[in-house]
């Protein structure tokens, strides 16, 4: 499976929830797809996405925040699934595309091209529900079960070391941050029940 293939399967999703994206080839791809001022694109911090999301999710219980990571960035910062664990926010869905390689940075191999698990990790710092899917129906399947559940999860799909031709965004960064913060700051706190 592509990761641009699983992305525009659950492009139509993402609208109404909070999306923060690693640096690179995920944030390429989707705002070729198109950008929505809920995306955030954390383009310099590898490895904090998920910790990002983490901090979005347990201020805002109220709303759906959906992290799209990548094996190498969760890689350089395992210690954030102790903490995801230990907080879990229900209304977290940190989604990892696993392609063995840090495809953004010349395609080095990762620890996962030589048998590292990271679901078993995400099972082991204690994570409640953990997901693995290698195809693309598997894949949409997952993320819909994971979506209805009111439960902190780790999706892991497994992804072909394929990317976009480039990585240049139209979007400014420090736009986006603006952006971002504007359209958080917009919708209105609610307790989570209503």
């Amino acid at each position: 499976m592509e990761r641009i293939e699983a992305l525009k399967a659950i492009y139509s999703k993402l609208e109404d929830c909070i999306v923060v994206t690693i640096m690179g080839a995920v944030a390429a791809e989707i705002q070729t797809i198109g950008h929505k001022k809920n995306f955030f694109y954390l383009q310099h911090g590898m490895g904090l996405a998920s910790s990002v999301g983490l901090g979005i999710a347990l201020s805002r219980p109220e709303l759906q925040v959906i992290v799209l990571d990548g094996d190498g960035s969760l890689l350089m910062n395992l210690g954030t699934l102790t903490t995801l664990a230990r907080y879990q926010p229900a209304n977290l869905l940190h989604v990892v595309f696993d392609n063995e390689s840090l495809l953004s940075v010349g395609g080095f191999p990762t620890a996962t091209s030589t048998g590292t698990d990271l679901q078993k990790i995400a099972d082991g710092a204690g994570i409640p529900n953990t997901r693995f899917a290698d195809s693309l129906d598997d894949f949409k399947q997952q993320f819909n079960q994971a979506l209805e559940l009111d439960e902190l999860t780790t999706l892991v799909a497994k992804v072909e070391a394929k990317g976009p031709s480039a990585f240049v965004t139209d979007l400014g960064l420090l736009e986006n941050r603006f952006q971002f913060k504007r359209h958080l700051s917009e919708i209105p706190q609610t307790s989570k029940d209503g």
